[in-house]
């Protein structure tokens, strides 16, 4: 099996590097137009922080992506790796544009959200519109059921899920941005192992565009990811989980199928512990407050980056046990 290593450092580094390098240039835009989540209720910052991370970390992805489909286009990336990427580009070349418009969606409607505050309904309306493109695009869970009307309504209902996911997830420094580095990396890892190039490409770009936002993140913020990274992270985590075949002839363990929700089970799980709390305690599901895992390990004693670390750490074991289902060691 021809391994494209080049390709794939290269659409690591290149994401990480240009989210590092236009980060600062978004967080000044986001401060001149007044685009800052200002101190308040349940918040931790005490003056206001650029919402700068979605924009930043969705230009990070895209400049890569330009400039490659520019080269491949021109012919001036001769060998294997570009091959490969004009094989998986003519067969899914359709699927890859509902994506890559999605994922813009995601980020204007967290715009949207960041600025106006969007009822509940408007965003969940906007979510669940931008979900079924991608499922008319025909990249679709099927779990082994022959109904194209199953197949889309779950593939609308996973997309929707793990976006808000990702988004509960977002309320701690680093929190949200990390998760979906791990995600993407444990994506990239088994796509490229099965031999899924443009899979295991695009889950790079994500982790290193991630990467790249970190250090404005995490420990301190002088940067938030706001609904627009948020959205954008979950909505690129749970396609990513959505597009590699984990069932085929190479992996014919039909348990692999559940590797997404080992990957993923952190946010996951997260999201349905608090859902659950709130509906006990009465509250509405789409309220905020203060009872995530990663508030109860700080009202442990925990600092702040430390319950983020153990998260992530937790989220990477998690991952390492996804990879083990599939067959795959490191």
């Amino acid at each position: 099996m021809v391994f494209p290593f080049n390709l794939y450092l290269s659409a690591l580094g290149a994401a990480a590097l240009t989210t590092l390098c236009c980060t600062p240039l978004w967080r000044a835009w986001a401060r001149r137009s007044g685009l800052v989540d200002d101190p308040g209720h349940r918040k931790i910052h005490h003056r206001p922080v650029p919402l700068a991370g979605g924009l930043a970390v969705f230009t990070g992805m895209m400049i890569p992506v330009l400039a490659g489909i520019l080269l491949l286009h021109g012919q001036l990336a001769p060998g294997t790796e570009s091959g490969l990427l004009r094989y998986g580009l003519s067969r899914r070349g359709i699927q890859v544009l509902a994506l890559l418009a999605a994922a813009l969606g995601m980020v204007v409607l967290g715009w949207l959200d960041d600025r106006y505050e969007l009822r509940p309904r408007i965003k969940f309306a906007g979510q669940l519109l931008l979900a079924s493109l991608v499922a008319c695009s025909g990249i679709r869970i099927t779990l082994f059921v022959p109904s194209e009307i199953f197949s889309f309504a779950v593939t609308v209902l996973w997309i929707v899920t793990v976006t808000n996911a990702f988004n509960f997830m977002d309320n701690m420094n680093g929190l949200c941005a990390g998760l979906g580095a791990i995600a993407g990396f444990f994506f990239a890892v088994s796509g490229a192992i099965q031999g899924q190039y443009l899979v295991a490409t695009m889950a790079l770009l994500t982790t290193g565009a991630l990467l790249g936002f970190l250090p404005f993140n995490y420990p301190r913020a002088s940067v938030f990811l706001g609904d627009a990274g948020s959205h954008l992270v979950g909505f690129l985590a749970a396609v990513m989980a959505v597009l590699p075949h984990f069932h085929n002839l190479q992996n014919p363990n039909r348990w692999a199928v559940l590797s997404p929700l080992l990957i993923l089970a952190v946010p996951l799980a997260d999201l349905v512990w608090v859902v659950i709390l709130r509906w006990r305690l009465g509250q509405p599901f789409y309220v905020g407050d203060n009872n995530h895992w990663s508030h109860r390990l700080v009202r442990r004693g925990w600092s702040r980056a430390g319950a983020v670390l153990i998260i992530w750490l937790a989220a990477v074991l998690s991952g390492c046990l996804a990879l083990a289902l599939q067959g795959i060691g490191f």
